[in-house]
């Protein structure tokens, strides 16, 4: 009776210690890619100092493929079933063309800032497209979180911006839509294949359109070869369009699209960081008031 009383008492940890470790790896990687995610905008506006916002665009995401379909080719990965492509071309329209493309199109007339802190509402955005798409309801602490982190975000950005949107803006909000659909399915597909194959599927299947759109580009743009340009243009492309989103995704899977989409809270708040480091943009007094809401809501999210 007692060595069944101890082998009862043991099994719920030995259960439960496994994926309380798989949940905070997941996070840990999740926020790995917020951190690659962070440096995006202040490498894009390296990138356009020797790129125009076509070339940009275009010219990552071939370099970006052509890492992920040499990876896939070394390790001779089998193609991904018919039934997952709509999932992939949602990822490519996303995440690869959409959100690059309209973001790098913003940062042409705004600050990396002003951008990093309107892209700050794609955790809400994200939530409402995964709850929508994969029918998961979130407790409602999480969502009164989510909104209160939400607000924080446009209260910030309205005060920078003296209350009045710009072309940018709506750039910027389109890039929101797009770039959530983007995270919600490749978010699913991560559950049924590794999320570095999700997005490295995603890149090179838009070869066929991203090889000619970069010749296209590079021959009505002009180039100057710059070291921030360079810098800028391999970070989008190898951090940020690749690697970012391999961990991103595999976090994803891990903890939950809604969960994963909150840690992005503090994406606007470290590349706030980055712009002043890197871009010697001037930080506001309100940044840090935005930063104590906002890694509140995280820890309420993160907890619901």
């Amino acid at each position: 009776m007692r060595a069944q009383s101890s082998a009862t008492a043991t099994t719920p940890i030995a259960v439960t210690a496994p994926a309380a470790e798989r949940r905070g790896f997941g996070t840990a990687q999740a926020a790995l890619g917020v951190l690659a995610f962070s440096l995006t905008f202040p490498a894009t506006a390296w990138g356009l100092e020797g790129f125009g916002p076509w070339s940009l665009v275009a010219v990552r995401s071939v370099l970006a493929a052509v890492v992920a379909g040499g990876c896939l080719l070394v390790l001779r990965v089998p193609l991904p079933e018919r039934r997952h492509l709509a999932g992939l071309a949602v990822v490519a329209a996303g995440v690869v063309f959409g959100f690059p493309l309209l973001t790098t199109l913003a940062l042409q007339t705004s600050t990396t800032a002003h951008a990093a802190v309107v892209v700050g509402l794609l955790p809400l955005t994200t939530a409402v497209c995964s709850a929508l798409r994969t029918g998961h309801r979130p407790a409602r602490r999480f969502w009164a979180a989510a909104l209160a982190g939400a607000a924080a975000v446009v209260a910030f950005t309205v005060g920078q911006s003296g209350g009045a949107l710009t072309l940018a803006d709506g750039y910027l909000f389109g890039a929101l839509l797009v770039c959530a659909a983007g995270y919600t399915e490749g978010g699913r597909l991560a559950r049924v294949m590794p999320g570095w194959q999700v997005i490295g599927w995603a890149l090179v299947l838009c070869l066929p359109l991203s090889v000619p759109a970069a010749a296209l580009a590079l021959s009505y743009e002009p180039v100057r070869l710059t070291a921030h340009g360079v810098a800028g243009l391999l970070w989008v492309a190898l951090g940020s369009q690749f690697l970012g989103l391999v961990v991103w995704y595999r976090g994803m899977a891990a903890i939950g699209i809604p969960k994963a989409s909150q840690l992005q809270l503090a994406q606007p708040l470290l590349t706030l960081v980055w712009s002043a480091l890197l871009l010697g943009e001037n930080l506001t007094a309100a940044a840090p008031l935005t930063a104590v809401a906002v890694l509140v809501c995280i820890a309420v999210t993160q907890r619901s």
